[in-house]
């Protein structure tokens, strides 16, 4: 049997502070990004100039396809289109990170994010898609599953949450159950955000010392941690197997948290037959005015404090 390769305690070196330091920028927003502290970008450890050219072009291009993003929300409005995308990934892969780069600039009534928690004693007796049916779009809407009903090959599998008999039914049922959806109308897209073993060391390394990202990391999160080999098989099989012509499987490169971000949104972009919807010209009525009217005072009682 082949031992395992002894691996060093994680160290602070100077390398992997650069890089918690990146991936705390990297959770603001776009706007808070560009104001970052000064300290972090321009200190004596500070970015290269390269490095902070290669952060304008990234939101550059961010904020271009965002602006393409929201041209497709228009068409999809109009057209009455319905449109799923499936976003997969190891824990700490980024999927959560594209999903809010997408939404960022979409009016929510359009675009909604479906997050579901484990199932509860009732679902687990329904239907295994059932829970699931009633988060897909209406006419005009985007849905992004940020996990779906992959968490039976995945999780599932790999947690010994379900039997083999509950696996093997999945796989039966998963390409029947998306043609029809693909035969309704539904256009179906699933990405699978791929990072590599060291990658997640370093993401889960940053929640543990980041107090705002904490949250995230919960004891199945550890527990994937231990079991990457599995999950990798457990992926391996799931895109094998679910890899269908109406719905068919891609995989992002996401080592590279922005690059990923970029090339999912404009992969995206891509496979919708979109274009830019003409709107009538908006005109700002003028204010109406009435003599008989009078602004009544606030309570003081009743104002927030003016801290800052």
């Amino acid at each position: 049997m082949k031992e395992p390769d002894p691996r060093p305690d994680i160290e602070l070196t100077a390398e992997r502070q650069r890089r918690f330091e990146e991936d705390l920028i990297d959770a603001y927003d776009e706007e808070l990004e560009m104001e970052v502290d000064d300290r972090i970008i321009d200190g004596p450890d500070g970015f290269t100039p390269e490095h902070r050219e290669a952060r304008k072009q990234y939101f550059r291009e961010l904020f271009r396809l965002q602006g393409e993003l929201v041209k497709l929300q228009d068409w999809i409005v109009a057209t009455g289109h319905r449109l799923v995308v499936i976003f997969e990934g190891r824990d700490a892969a980024g999927k959560g990170g594209a999903i809010k780069r997408i939404t960022q600039r979409l009016n929510p009534r359009v675009c909604r994010v479906a997050a579901l928690p484990a199932p509860n004693n009732r679902e687990r007796t329904q239907w295994y898609f059932q829970r699931y049916v009633s988060h897909l779009p209406a006419g005009g809407e985007l849905v992004l599953f940020d996990r779906s009903w992959y968490n039976r090959a995945g999780v599932e599998r790999v947690m010994n949450f379900c039997t083999d008999e509950e696996y093997e039914e999945f796989f039966r049922s998963v390409p029947e159950f998306e043609k029809m959806l693909a035969r309704s109308g539904v256009q179906i897209l699933k990405y699978w955000f791929s990072i590599t073993d060291e990658e997640q060391e370093i993401r889960f390394q940053n929640r543990i010392r980041d107090p705002l990202k904490q949250w995230k990391l919960s004891p199945m999160d550890l527990e994937s941690r231990r079991r990457w080999e599995a999950y990798t098989l457990a992926k391996e099989v799931m895109l094998q197997r679910s890899h269908i012509p109406e719905a068919p499987w891609w995989v992002v490169q996401a080592v590279d948290k922005k690059r990923a971000r970029l090339n999912c949104i404009r992969h995206l972009l891509s496979q919708v037959p979109y274009h830019e919807i003409e709107h009538p010209q908006i005109d700002l009525p003028s204010r109406v005015y009435h003599e008989d009217y009078s602004r009544q005072p606030v309570p003081q009682s009743m104002i927030v404090p003016e801290v800052y």
